[in-house]
């Protein structure tokens, strides 16, 4: 049994790539892993399991604020999955729901929180449930703003981009690595390396560097064309879709720009965004 280790992000914005890196990384394959496999490596947050074993019985039908309360038993579940520290990939923000806490810190060993430009983030997140860009913009100001729900999955508690970032990286600390999806990009090397360290490990510059290769958005790609994705959405033809930062100029039109830059000016600026 070990604490938990969080992966989280905001929808769209590098977690797959982070848990592909990793996933590489410990298990150290000769060849590429399927995307699939993630889930034999990683557990999810709002898997409804949790809360039905929380619960002692099938959740479905419970009201929020019953899932609420289940959290942080389902959570402190999750502890068992493995013998060392569980890691375990979130879309939620820091926060409570209903007096309980979304992020349960009593069995939280530490956290990785991946950022991406927001102008980026409304492109593929749009695509991705299914929405006009003007509605992912307006979704990532909600702070009310939620995803999931359904026979398999409690609901995930966003809020709007702004206070979802915060609510993870807003308190610096020794247990907290922060990355930005462009630096996992333009500087993978020194971006991975640093979370390899992070978790305590010290792998030899050449796994280091094949875990790097194994995870990249071309290898990614070819993998979904071969084995599929049980994660992609029905709205999308494929999960992995481009990957790459800065598409926002050629796509956004200039008032979706200043909605978010405006919204969102702090946090962007506070990651280099503006």
């Amino acid at each position: 049994m070990g604490a938990l280790i969080w992966l989280s992000s905001y929808p769209k914005s590098g977690n797959t790539w982070l848990r592909t890196f990793l996933h590489h990384l410990l298990i150290n394959p000769p060849a590429p892993l399927p995307p699939d496999s993630l889930g034999r490596f990683t557990l999810g947050d709002n898997h409804r399991i949790w809360y039905d074993k929380a619960a002692g019985t099938s959740t479905i039908g419970f009201e929020e604020e019953r899932i609420s309360a289940l959290r942080p038993r389902a959570q402190a579940l999750m502890t068992g999955a493995f013998p060392d520290s569980v890691f375990v990939k979130t879309h939620s923000m820091v926060g409570q729901r209903h007096g309980a806490p979304l992020i349960n810190a009593d069995v939280t060993a530490g956290a990785i929180h991946v950022v991406r430009d927001p102008r980026d983030v409304v492109i593929s997140a749009a695509d991705h449930y299914g929405l006009t860009i003007d509605q992912m913009v307006a979704q990532m100001a909600d702070p009310n703003a939620v995803i999931g729900g359904n026979a398999n999955q409690v609901q995930t508690w966003l809020g709007d981009w702004s206070s979802h970032v915060t609510s993870w990286t807003g308190r610096a600390g020794p247990g907290l690595l922060a990355v930005r999806y462009e630096d996992m990009e333009q500087k993978p090397l020194k971006t991975f390396g640093a979370i390899a360290a992070f978790l305590g490990l010290r792998p030899p510059k050449d796994r280091l560097e094949r875990a790097i290769r194994f995870s990249s958005f071309k290898v990614l790609q070819n993998q979904e064309s071969q084995h599929g994705f049980g994660e992609r959405s029905r709205h999308s033809a494929r999960f992995f879709r481009v990957g790459k930062s800065g598409q926002w100029p050629g796509v956004l039109t200039a008032e979706q720009v200043r909605l978010i830059e405006t919204r969102h000016a702090d946090v962007m600026k506070r990651f280099g965004y503006r």
